[in-house]
């Protein structure tokens, strides 16, 4: 019988078998140690996608921009007076408009008014004018800065910052329409109370645009019935056409004894009452009441 090329021997095929079994274990052990540690790695996070960028402070609600500076006036400003004015003051931009003023600034101290916010200082606002304690309205406010209509002046604001004082409210305001010969009186968007009245001639005319009340003052004569007159901010438009005596003085509304006034254009620019009239103005007008004079 022939031979059989390198026979395996039983004890050698067990050797193999075990060589074998060892081998898969082996196989099978290396493969799971790699899925184990696969499980153990911790997950990758996802890609962050882009930032968005932070809003600017003009977006979040209820911020706002700082107030402007203001530069500090110096001690030799012109204080406005009675009969003298500020000068370099800006326009009323709104000097027609029939939006009424709500609230007023009382200066407790000498204040300086400037000429746009965070502008230049042009002439101090006193607490008091001969005599008369100054209530000014409010007509604008931005940054910061609140403009008031200037008394001795027609149709001239002047800008105060808003820290230190605190506004006072009005309630009142009164409407001289020219060419209707009308007063009107005004509570809280109601009208009380309208009379006839005489305005100024074209060469004296009755100041038009916004003004204020600025008080009380006496009178001398009989004509004025032994009332007082409520003393505006406005002044006469064209003080050379009045006599030298009066060419100093404001525009005021005042009692007029004569009836036959009432209707017409003749007086020197102030607007002249019905007695009667005047008096219910002097128990309920308040300085700082806002008068809108419209043609």
């Amino acid at each position: 019988m022939p031979s059989d090329p390198y026979p395996v021997r039983p004890h050698s095929r067990t050797r193999a078998y075990l060589l074998i079994l060892i081998a898969v274990a082996l196989v099978l052990a290396l493969g799971a140690a790699v899925a184990l540690a696969r499980s153990r790695q911790p997950e990758r996070a996802a890609a962050p996608g882009p930032v968005p960028p932070p809003a600017s402070a003009a977006a979040v609600p209820g911020s706002a921009a700082a107030p402007l500076p203001a530069a500090p006036p110096p001690d030799d400003l012109p204080v406005i007076s009675y009969s003298d004015g500020p000068r370099g003051l800006p326009a009323d931009p709104e000097a027609k408009s029939p939006t009424v003023p709500t609230e007023a600034l009382r200066p407790h101290q000498r204040m300086a008014l400037y000429d746009a916010p965070g502008g230049r200082p042009r002439a101090f606002l006193p607490p008091r004018i001969s005599g008369l304690p100054v209530v000014a309205p409010i007509v604008a406010r931005e940054n910061g800065w609140a403009a008031v209509l200037a008394p001795s002046a027609n149709q001239r604001i002047g800008w105060v910052p808003t820290d230190g004082w605190r506004p006072e409210p009005l309630r009142d305001h009164l409407l001289v329409d020219l060419s209707e010969h009308r007063l009107t009186w005004i509570r809280e968007g109601a009208e009380q109370q309208s009379w006839t009245v005489a305005v100024g001639t074209k060469q004296t005319p009755t100041p038009p645009g916004r003004t204020f009340v600025m008080g009380r003052t006496g009178t001398q004569g009989s004509v004025y019935a032994g009332l007082e007159a409520l003393v505006l901010g406005s002044v006469p438009e064209n003080p050379e056409a009045l006599a030298a005596s009066l060419r100093g003085a404001h525009t005021a509304i005042h009692a007029w004894s004569r009836s036959s006034a009432f209707g017409k254009s003749v007086s020197n620019g102030c607007v002249r009452m019905p007695p009667s009239a005047q008096r219910i103005l002097l128990k309920q007008i308040d300085p700082g009441t806002p008068v809108l004079v419209a043609a």
